[in-house]
């Protein structure tokens, strides 16, 4: 079962951001940060970690807070395999975050029904590199 305080240190999180990135108003937005430095002192209170590091992890986003998804690929050139080192050494498939983005029409609208299309509602990003257009 997740810790209840860390669920709702994540929503007041998910809902300060989207604040700061709609809200329009000074006051408000000054609100909107207060929730959120709230929200990642509950977390450096709830995991014992430095209060600057749960700021860099956790309210490091801007714009409305979308689900992301790890995903591996296997990409071949020249008959090889693409393998990357990760920092403990470790040599693993080549790792994307996907960010999902809803799709017009719904889940189940118009252009969820085309196959090999469904790729261009979503975002990809290369840990190291930054996000690029699907």
């Amino acid at each position: 079962m997740k810790d209840k305080v860390a669920e709702w240190a994540e929503e007041l999180q998910s809902l300060a951001q989207a604040g700061l990135f709609y809200g329009k108003d000074e006051f408000d937005r000054e609100r909107y940060q207060r929730i959120r430095e709230i929200a990642a002192e509950m977390m450096a209170h709830r995991t014992g970690m430095p209060l600057e590091l749960v700021k860099g992890l956790f309210c490091n986003e801007t714009g409305y807070q979308t689900p992301k998804v790890d995903t591996r690929a296997a990409v071949f050139q020249d008959g090889k395999l693409l393998l990357v080192q990760e920092r403990g050494g470790a040599l693993v498939l080549t790792r994307w975050l996907v960010r999902v983005q809803p799709v017009p029409g719904g889940e189940h609208g118009e252009r969820s029904k085309r196959r090999g299309r469904g790729r261009r509602s979503g975002q990809t990003a290369d840990r190291r590199t930054g996000p690029e257009q699907a």
